[in-house]
């Protein structure tokens, strides 16, 4: 078995992104715009809640 320090990546090598990296941003591309629209639909009741 090879010691670890003999792997072929440079040491401080950015890991490449991957499906959970764009999942991550689409949740939170989906709370932003769900904010927003909260906050558009809040505006026209004038901030009152029922």
């Amino acid at each position: 078995m090879s010691p670890r320090s003999s792997s072929k990546k440079a040491k401080g090598a950015a890991a490449a992104p991957d499906v959970y990296v764009a999942l991550l941003f689409v949740a939170v591309a989906s709370l932003v715009v769900g904010i927003c629209l909260m906050y558009g639909e809040l505006s026209v009741y004038e901030w009152k809640l029922p």
